[in-house]
């Protein structure tokens, strides 16, 4: 049989991979459950816990040990373990101490002798496996095989017999495989999710053809600086000088990238090639560094008890208790099953360990100050400042290279005529400004983070040829940045005169998203502005300072278009009168660099200083509510302030002078990354609907919007944003209508003038009150006849004025008056009705009188009062009130007996009787 080439070259292949699938053949070991039940599981597997990395704790350790490894495995009981090394120690005997601690409890120890255990070559090569009991793992908690980021450590200590001192000790974390530590996967969702924002906030700031209405649009994006200082504040809390939990830097390590603090073995050691061996002192920082002494790590140790457990003979006279016994063959077991492993040459290993932390890290297991949260990282503190430097200049680097890519992308379709540039016309003719705003941009954003990088560096005391750049970075930065912000301040404030002004600080009740009680904070004159008004706890006298612009020309500053193009990266994204909030930042900013860069060795000052820092920003950046979008305003003036003030008092726990148990640190480390995490969260949703938002105002020209069911959302969005704009108060709702319904009020009394008042003779008795009353009340002699009374009513009208006309004159009447003119209808009702029942008596049936009683008919039962009225000195007189005129009806004669009066007969007996009356005034 004859092959071809390509046969003989695919069964050479096939020849090729056997023995590599011979060597990927899984080994399986048998166990035993708990059940008691014997099943086979791999020999590689995952064990229950197991050590990593581990460092140098003595500092001049005598044997250095490259190899240090252990793995429990709860399935079989066994612990297996692996130790490697070198010594140049001659003709020493050695004893060996290894220690098992988790959260700072000693929970097992054990002292064997490895001479006894066959490790007598150099290089030191020894490893076994080790079967354990109940009682033996007794003292490791339930909870540690399952609790994210375990807080173990094993420390292997190494003591000459000469002169029973200790000549290497070496500390490895031990760790059950779970963390809150997911670089690859958190980071990466994460920087996808802000490379979103970085997307939509270029996009609305170039897209447009009207200088104010593309800032509008790019104010209600979501801001790059809003997601990098919640990601600056999460990482970087690790920065103080505490003695952290491991969850909590765990926790951090997922955003360290957003710091600068991105692990490159190439970067790193170049940066290790310009430090040379000057590491620094991390100790000044709170870590303990690897490589140097630690005598207390694990709680020291007594080498007294060290020599005790490990006497070479078989039961001494020491030994009286079980206890001793007991280690006595757990050490002898330990030597036994070593020895066994050696002397079968066996090299398998286990795949789960560590390797020697580099230099200038701090000893595994310890997370204090920045050091440790940087360990995570495996970047020394020494080399802290120079990669969050360089790192900063490649993001300056990509950023400016992808805006004038976009920009010659963009000629190259338009030359195609693939795309329509209209609306891109300002970017491509000012796209040299962008790219310069784009930088400087990133150095407001990047603030925090040089100042802080600068300090840490000077306070840590590292290399100086470092130290020098820091100075210069930190020289530049800090006067570029005041200069800018300062000219754009001047810029616009340059015009007017300023104005103090009294108010008062409100401390309000208010929900925060709808529905969770909150308190916030208002300003009495922005107060009396809204129509509705939240209830005020409590409130302090402040000043205020007002620009007054005397040039009536110049336009709101967000109307001002030279100002936004020359000065927009600063303040479009603020409200039209908080547009100066960028200079508040950059001061407050500073200020928590201070504090975290250069107040480092010192715990208690960084955590209630920044505290207080933390509890003033808050209550001023609620107060102003700086941003122009209501997504800004949530994310940083609530959720952010909130996450930094609780963030900074809970870290005041972690101090070391207050000695908590490691339990109660990792409690509140997991509420901390509680808080965080919620921060996070919100921040996320925020992108992804201001990613949306974005979409919605690139299309803001296009008619056929899609997905048409956002029709209705994108209107909504679009007066929103005309109505934030414009940064005015809500007017008041409009007042209800009243329901219109038939009424009648009587709005007011006047008199008018009468003919009679030009009269000179009635001009001097129109001040006679006492002519114009008459009494009421019915008179003391007996009833009188009806055409008596009628002659006594003729004969009493002298004045030439109509009855009860002499009240008349006064412009107006009071309440009294009224009164009175009651009292006169109670009188009236009272005698027609007792003058009714005696009428009715002496009237025949059907028979019919009438009288007229101010132009209204009446019955004959009037007479009594008429009778009343016409005796007036008889009785008291009425106060205030004008006379009654009573008038007698043209009774009805022969066959006009009940026949109703014609009104012209009416009015002209009224004239009569007025002129009568008149006549009877007269002296």
């Amino acid at each position: 049989m004859v092959f071809g080439p390509s046969k003989m070259l695919l069964l050479l292949a096939s020849f090729s991979l056997i023995p590599l699938t011979f060597a990927a053949t899984p080994k399986y070991v048998e166990v035993t459950t708990d059940s008691g039940e014997n099943i086979a599981v791999r020999d590689d597997r995952k064990p229950s816990l197991y050590t990593q990395d581990f460092g140098d704790c003595l500092g001049s350790s005598l044997i250095n040990v490259t190899r240090f490894d252990a793995a429990y495995y709860q399935d079989n009981m066994t612990v297996l373990f692996h130790l490697g090394g070198n010594t140049n120690v001659a003709n020493e005997s050695i004893m060996m101490y290894i220690g098992v601690f988790a959260y700072g409890e000693a929970r097992f120890d054990l002292t064997f002798n490895p001479c006894n255990a066959q490790i007598y070559s150099v290089p030191i090569e020894a490893n076994g496996i080790i079967p354990v009991s109940q009682s033996d793992v007794a003292g490791i908690p339930p909870i540690a095989l399952s609790i994210p980021d375990f807080e173990g450590q094993a420390i292997l200590r190494i003591f000459g017999n000469s002169t029973q001192t200790e000549i290497g000790c070496y500390s490895a974390t031990i760790t059950n495989g779970g963390s809150f530590s997911h670089p690859a996967a958190v980071g990466t969702v994460l920087g996808i999710f802000t490379l979103v924002a970085v997307v939509a906030s270029i996009a609305t700031a170039v897209y447009g053809d009207h200088i104010p209405t593309m800032r509008t649009h790019y104010a209600h994006s979501l801001s790059v600086l809003v997601v990098f200082a919640v990601f600056h504040h999460i990482y970087y809390t690790g920065a103080l000088s505490m003695n952290w939990p491991s969850v909590a830097v765990a926790w951090w390590s997922n955003f360290a990238w957003s710091g600068g603090m991105i692990y490159s073995q190439s970067m790193q050691n170049s940066i290790n090639q310009f430090l040379g061996s000057n590491k620094g002192n991390i100790s000044m920082v709170g870590a303990a560094s690897s490589g140097a002494s630690a005598d207390a790590i694990g709680g020291g140790y007594e080498i007294s008890q060290i020599y005790k457990r490990a006497a070479s003979e078989p039961y001494p006279p020491w030994t009286d208790s079980v206890e001793d016994i007991e280690r006595l063959l757990e050490s002898r077991n330990l030597e036994s099953h070593i020895a066994k492993r050696a002397a079968s040459s066996n090299s398998d290993v286990s795949a789960w360990y560590g390797k020697p932390v580099a230099p200038g890290l701090p000893i595994p297991g310890n997370y204090s100050g920045f050091a440790g949260t940087l360990s995570k990282e495996g970047i020394p503190a020494s080399n802290a400042f120079m990669t969050g430097f360089l790192w900063f200049l490649v993001l300056v680097v990509v950023i400016g290279s992808a805006i004038v890519a976009f920009k010659w992308t963009i000629e190259g379709l338009s030359k195609k005529n693939l795309v329509k540039t209209g609306r891109l016309d300002i970017f491509r003719a000012h796209w040299v400004d962008y790219t310069i705003q784009a930088v400087t941009r990133i150095m407001f954003i990047s603030f925090f983070m040089i100042m802080f990088l600068a300090l840490f560096e000077f306070t840590f005391d590292g290399s100086g040829g470092v130290t020098a750049i820091a100075a210069l970075v930190f020289i530049f930065f800090f006067g570029g940045m005041v200069y800018l912000v300062g000219k754009a301040c001047y810029q616009r404030l340059r015009c007017g005169r300023y104005e103090k002004r009294p108010d008062r600080l409100h401390l309000e009740r208010s929900l925060a998203l709808g529905f969770i009680p909150w308190l916030g904070f208002g300003l009495g004159s922005h107060r009396s502005e809204k129509s509705s008004q939240r209830p005020s706890i409590l409130s302090l006298p402040i000043w205020t300072v007002h620009c007054v612009n005397e040039d009536t020309q110049i336009g709101s500053v967000h109307q001002d278009e030279d100002y936004v193009k020359s000065r927009g990266w600063l303040a479009a994204r603020f409200r039209r009168t908080r547009w100066w909030f960028f200079a508040v930042w950059l001061v407050y900013e500073f200020i928590r660099a201070c504090f975290y860069g250069g107040a480092v060795g010192h715990p208690m000052t960084q955590v209630f200083g920044l505290l207080v820092v933390e509890c003033l920003a808050l209550i001023g950046i609620v107060a102003m509510r700086p941003f122009e979008g209501a997504r800004l305003n949530a994310i940083l003036v609530y959720l952010l302030g909130f996450s930094k003030v609780a963030t900074v008092a809970l870290s005041a726990a972690f101090d070391s002078r207050f000695n908590l148990a490691r339990i109660t640190t990792t409690v509140i480390g997991i509420v901390i990354i509680a808080i965080q995490g919620v921060l996070t969260i919100v921040l996320m949703i925020a992108i992804i609907v201001g990613a949306i938002s974005s979409y919605m105002s690139l299309t803001r020209n296009h008619e056929n919007f899609k997905p048409r069911g956002w029709a209705q959302y994108r209107e909504r969005y679009f007066a929103h944003l005309e109505k934030a704009a414009a940064d005015r108060p809500t007017p008041p709702p409009p007042v209800p209508e009243e329901p219109k319904v038939p009424y009648f009020s009587v709005k007011s009394v006047r008199r008018q003038s009468k003919i009679e008042d030009e009269d000179k003779e009635y001009a001097g008795n129109k001040l006679d009150l006492q002519s114009s009353r008459a009494s009421i009340a019915p008179p003391a002699t007996a009833r009188q006849s009806r055409g008596h009374s009628i002659g006594q009513l003729d004969g009493a009208s002298q004045t030439h004025l109509p009855f009860g006309a002499r009240g008349v004159h006064r412009a107006s009447w009071s309440s009294r008056d009224f009164n009175s003119f009651g009292a006169v209808d109670v009188a009236r009702n009272s005698q027609r009705m007792g003058a009714a029942q005696g009428i009715h008596q002496a009237t025949p049936s059907g028979s019919r009188l009438g009288s007229v009683y101010g132009g209204l008919a009446h019955h004959p039962s009037d007479s009594n009062l008429r009778r009343s009225v016409q005796q007036p000195s008889a009785h008291k007189p009425l106060q205030n009130s004008g006379a009654l005129i009573v008038r007698n009806a043209p009774s009805g004669t022969d066959g006009e007996k009940g026949k109703q009066p014609d009104p012209g007969d009416i009015d002209e007996q009224n004239s009569e009787d007025q002129d009568s009356v008149h006549e009877a005034s007269q002296p």
